[in-house]
Formats: structure tokens, C-alpha cells, sequence
């Protein structure tokens, strides 16, 4: 009895089995389906897709500059200037007595701020961007000259001459245009303006006459001429000077709100009581952009 009846289920089971196993395999196929057919992307970094660059952004950094003073004719003018009460100057050109100052330079580490705005035209990027930068640069060069003069009237002079010239880049702020092509996550750019520097100056001549009776005799004398010693010349403080800023550099996207930057930048000042200063920085800065 219990024979026949497992013979009688053995043709049930095995129809059962025929039809469960194409839906398990089915079942798995499916799962690897899922795992294949949909995989996670990362977002791309390095170009690739599109990123909305416009808007406004703001943020900071730090570059190593080196910044270039060239004094200029300046100083010649004022020793001129500083013996005009005398017979010196109509026989000598005291400006000559003075050599050309060399260039000088000054390099550390700057800090500055950053604000723009970009507008997106398709992959072109046009923008406006300010900042200002903390200097402190600076340059001085000083000398002492001193000679005798024998006047065509046979007067003699003893006379002394101190210069000094110095300037410092206190602070400096630049609004420049900027122009990219963005790709993706990455924009390079260029950038040109306008610069404006604060700096304060020493441009000065020490000026001393003495008037020489019985030059080169045992019984010599001098005597100060009158009006000397005398100082020509400034010293200031916050004097302004205009100038041009350039630039090339590139910025990358981190996320949709955070950006980094490499930057080459470089401004050229007018000359400002007699010094013409150059500053050329490499930079890196972070930003945020709403």
C-alpha cells in the first residue's frame, strides 16, 4: 500500500521539479541582471559632462611673489635742486655725481581675497573679479658723496651729498576681466585690468656746503655756506599709484560649491616717487560659488 503510493506521487514531484528549476534560473539571472545593467558612476572630475560656472563666487589664497623696484632719474633732478643757491650748479652738473641705481627686489610669501561673478555663454566663461593682496615688499639704497670744487672765479667748495631712496609696497587691489572655456569641472582662463597700490616712499638728498678760504695752505679755513645743511626731497606715507595686472590660470571643480585655483599673475605699477615696481606672483586660492 505505501509502495503505491509513492509510485503514484513520483510523476508529480519530478513535473514539479521540471517546472521550478527555469524559474530559479531565471530568478538569477535577473539578479545578475540588476548588478550589470546598473552600475554606480562617480561623478567626473576631469572634464566631461557639463558644469554650471556662472554666478557669484568668493574665497582666498596665498602665492610666493617677487617683486621688482627700479629707481629712476629722480634723484639726479634733486641734487640739482639741493645746490641751486650756489655757483655749483652753474658749472657742474651735480645730478652726474650720482650713478644709476641698480634694480632691486624683495620675495616672500602674499596673502589675498578674491570676488566675481561669471556669466556662462555654452562653454565660453566671461567674468569680473576683484581682490586685494597684502605685500609689504621693499627696497632702499643709500649713499654719501663728498668732493672738492675749484670754481672758475677760484672760489672752493667742500660739499656732501646723502641720498636716499627707498619704497615699500604696503597693499595693493586689482579689478581685472576674466575669460575661460569651461570643460567640464575644468576652466582655464586668462585675465586683464586694472591695478592700484599703496605705497610709501623716501626719495631724499642731505645737501652740506662749506666754503674753503685758503685752500690747501697752512692756514685754511671753512665756513658752512648759508641756508646748509639743507634737505631736499620727501618721505610718504600712502601715496597711491596706478598700474596694469595680467594673468593666466585655472580653476577645478570639487563639487558644486567648491573650487580650487592655480594662478600666474603678474602687475606692473607707474612709477611713483621715482620707483617703478613690478610683482609677479604664482598663487593658489579656494573659493565658493553660489
Amino acid at each position: 500500500m505505501r509502495a503505491a503510493s509513492i509510485a503514484a506521487l513520483a510523476p508529480v514531484v519530478a513535473m514539479a521539479c521540471t517546472l521550478a528549476l527555469p524559474q530559479a534560473a531565471l530568478g538569477a539571472d535577473y539578479l545578475r541582471g540588476s548588478q550589470i545593467e546598473q552600475p554606480v558612476e562617480a561623478p567626473p572630475m576631469f572634464g566631461g559632462g557639463r558644469f554650471d560656472w556662472s554666478g557669484f563666487y568668493f574665497g582666498g589664497g596665498a602665492g610666493v611673489s617677487e617683486t621688482k623696484f627700479k629707481p629712476g632719474e629722480g634723484l639726479r633732478a634733486l641734487a640739482n635742486s639741493a645746490f641751486r643757491n650756489t655757483d655749483l650748479v652753474a658749472e657742474r652738473d651735480m645730478g652726474s655725481f650720482i650713478n644709476d641705481l641698480p634694480d632691486k627686489r624683495d620675495s616672500g610669501t602674499q596673502f589675498f581675497g578674491i570676488a566675481g561673478y561669471n556669466y556662462l555663454f555654452d562653454d565660453v566663461v566671461l567674468g569680473l573679479e576683484a581682490d586685494y593682496t597684502r605685500s609689504g615688499h621693499e627696497y632702499r639704497v643709500t649713499d654719501y658723496i663728498s668732493r672738492r670744487s675749484t670754481m672758475s672765479s677760484g672760489r672752493v667748495y667742500d660739499w656732501a651729498m646723502a641720498t636716499d631712496q627707498a619704497a615699500k609696497l604696503n597693499d595693493y587691489a586689482t579689478l581685472r576681466l576674466r575669460m575661460g572655456w569651461a570643460y567640464g569641472r575644468i576652466m582655464p582662463f586668462a585675465t586683464i585690468g586694472a591695478a592700484l597700490g599703496r605705497f610709501n616712499t623716501t626719495s631724499t638728498i642731505d645737501a652740506d656746503i662749506l666754503i674753503v678760504n685758503n685752500a690747501n695752505q697752512a692756514n685754511e679755513t671753512r665756513n658752512r655756506a648759508d641756508g646748509y645743511p639743507l634737505r631736499v626731497g620727501s618721505i610718504r606715507k600712502n601715496t597711491y599709484a596706478f598700474g596694469l595686472s595680467g594673468g593666466v590660470g585655472v580653476d577645478w571643480a570639487l563639487t558644486d560649491n567648491l573650487f580650487l585655483r592655480a594662478e600666474y599673475q603678474i602687475v606692473r605699477f607707474a612709477e611713483v616717487e621715482g620707483t617703478t615696481t613690478t610683482v609677479n606672483t604664482g598663487r593658489i586660492a579656494a573659493a565658493l560659488k553660489f
